[in-house]
């Protein structure tokens, strides 16, 4: 089980009601269920993904998040996860709303596109980086925004969003991160792990 999976669960209480937005094969929604006694959900565009998720016994719907988060009532839910999933939307900012419409708190995993790899293959290499939790060359990447954990604290800091919970995850190593290490973190991170609230 990947470590960025454990950190959600442990942000997550038990008995809630949890939305996993771009769920993918459900591999969360099924270890949240398992571990944490919690109702799940899931929302996902690919119809193979949902299929696989529907042969695991999970409850999803086929949708996109950037259109079909508002079908939802607000605080339907008690957490909405997006993991690694924010920076390949059109418009993030917006799903981050709604998010936080449709639940009382959300959790966000985000790559660093600021972790020293990442600006070293810029740097040395010229090119674009490819690395563990960024695979994808360029042209192939589902990536639309680029986004370092400095720019998301930024953002949330911006739009009144309270961070409860930013952890920064390198070589399965977890560090809380706050503004006197935020430099530090951007630069030795390669995910970001936040939870918000409205």
């Amino acid at each position: 089980m990947k470590k960025e999976f454990q950190i959600i669960s442990d942000l997550i209480e038990n008995n809630t009601r949890v939305l996993d937005v771009g769920c993918g094969d459900g591999t969360l929604m099924k270890y949240l269920k398992d571990k944490k006694n919690v109702d799940t959900r899931g929302l996902e565009i690919s119809k193979d993904k949902v299929q696989m998720c529907v042969s695991k016994g999970l409850a999803v719907i086929e949708g996109n998040a950037e259109k079909d988060l508002k079908q939802f009532p607000n605080s339907s839910f008690n957490y909405a996860v997006l993991s690694q999933t924010l920076q390949a939307f059109y418009d993030p900012e917006k799903v981050i709303d709604d998010l936080l419409k449709v639940a009382d708190k959300a959790i966000v995993t985000i790559p660093n596109f600021g972790f020293w790899k990442v600006r070293l293959d810029l740097l040395i290499k010229g090119t674009m980086p490819v690395t563990k939790n960024l695979p994808d060359e360029w042209y192939n990447t589902p990536n639309l925004h680029m986004c370092t954990l400095k720019d998301f604290f930024n953002f949330c800091s911006k739009k009144k969003i309270k961070l409860f919970k930013s952890l920064a995850l390198h070589n399965e190593k977890t560090m809380e991160i706050n503004s006197f290490n935020l430099n530090l973190k951007n630069l030795s991170s390669e995910l970001g792990i936040f939870l918000l609230e409205k």
